[in-house]
């Protein structure tokens, strides 16, 4: 059986490395690429991203990427945005001014409160491990990028925004923070989006990288 074809979107703002070796050592053949065409045709894409919303978005733009990441997302063919990868597929962020997104799942990003839900100041950015748990109103992972984890799971996070979806079914996990769920894997059909680094989240992130590579 022919190797799972991913392109790894590289715009200057993803850790391109680290996402390309974990698919990679999940079966994956990966195609790093900034060319619009390449992108819009791929059987899989990855869109990766640290930094600040409105220089990715920017980046991407500058690149002529943006339409073709949509175009992706409008085909039907699987889309996965990791930390700010993931931010960028709402329709804004609040970060420095508001900035437009790539409005394929509604809603917005807003900054993790500077303090926690009993009012005591908290540490941003939301940096380290904490355990993914079912986002409101769900009572299983099945069909979704975490089909193979469980309740529990530790992963990897660094970051100071959170994505605020409309609909809260397309919330698949959450963790806790500062005694507040924050959105950690979100989905509208084709599209997912993880905050955390799952190919810095050991056996657990692996486990979501082969599940992306079978969607």
């Amino acid at each position: 059986m022919p190797a799972p074809e991913v392109i790894v979107v590289d715009y200057g703002m993803g850790n391109l490395l680290s996402v390309s070796r974990g698919l990679e050592h999940c079966g994956a053949a990966v195609t790093v690429s900034s060319d619009p065409n390449a992108i819009r045709t791929g059987e899989r894409v990855v869109l990766p991203g640290v930094g600040a919303f409105a220089d990715g978005m920017a980046e991407l733009n500058r690149f002529g990427l943006g339409v073709a990441v949509r175009e992706v997302a409008q085909r039907g063919a699987p889309l996965l945005g990791i930390c700010l990868g993931m931010q960028m597929l709402l329709d804004e962020s609040d970060e420095f001014g508001r900035t437009a997104g790539l409005r394929l799942i509604e809603g917005r990003v807003v900054a993790i409160p500077a303090t926690t839900a009993a009012g005591t100041p908290q540490k941003t950015p939301h940096i380290g491990w904490n355990a993914l748990r079912y986002g409101a109103g769900r009572a299983s992972w099945q069909g979704t990028l975490l089909e193979d984890t469980s309740p529990g799971d530790a992963v990897y996070f660094v970051h100071s925004f959170m994505a605020s979806p409309n609909d809260p079914t397309h919330r698949v996990a959450d963790c806790i923070y500062g005694e507040r769920p924050i959105s950690a894997v979100v989905a509208r059909e084709n599209v997912h989006g993880c905050q955390f680094h799952p190919e810095k989240s050991g056996e657990v992130g692996l486990k979501i990288l082969r599940r992306f590579l079978t969607l």
